[in-house]
């Protein structure tokens, strides 16, 4: 009997790689944040690749420090929006949002004006999520109170479950 698995207990050879990557990204997580000490405490920071001038802040450490703090919770939303089986999964798309904005502001405007209006950028984006998991959440309890489902059924009646990572990523675009 133990040899006879369900097809949900048999993980293939692609979830367990793709699993591992994903637990490896989380993990190290806290040594791409600390990353930023790597980089010089001066104003022009010159590697081989490249050369960064800092502006704003005079002192390209203190530059990487404000970016690995937007790229590292930035990474671990998009792992989480990516392997979330929750029906409000798309809420997670706001946070999302303001962390690129907060990224491309950051780098292009060479760091003048941080963490600023970015909710006039965002009100756009919540005008079509914050509805819509709304009207989820709605039609789940209006299903609730008419069929004798239970709640762990009615959020597999709602997921969208795509095939590999493209298609997820085409669901949305």
């Amino acid at each position: 009997m133990k040899k006879l698995k369900s097809k949900f207990h048999q993980q293939d050879r692609k979830s367990l790689i793709l699993g591992s990557i994903i637990a490896t990204l989380i993990a190290i997580t806290p040594y791409l944040f600390y990353l930023y000490e790597s980089v010089p405490v001066k104003k022009t920071w010159n590697t081989f690749l490249f050369t960064y001038n800092s502006g704003f802040y005079q002192d390209a450490n203190a530059s990487m420090w404000v970016l690995t703090s937007k790229i590292v919770p930035l990474l671990l939303l998009i792992i989480w929006f990516f392997t979330c089986r929750h029906w409000w999964y798309h809420s997670l798309l706001v946070p999302i949002s303001m962390y690129s904005y907060q990224i491309f502001i950051t780098i292009g405007s060479d760091f003048e004006y941080i963490d600023s209006n970015q909710l006039i950028y965002l009100i756009p984006i919540m005008a079509i999520i914050v509805p819509s998991i709304y009207l989820i959440r709605a039609k789940i309890f209006n299903e609730i109170n008419t069929v004798s489902k239970t709640m762990e059924e009615l959020e597999d009646e709602f997921k969208i479950s795509p095939k590999n990572f493209w298609d997820r990523i085409r669901q949305y675009f």
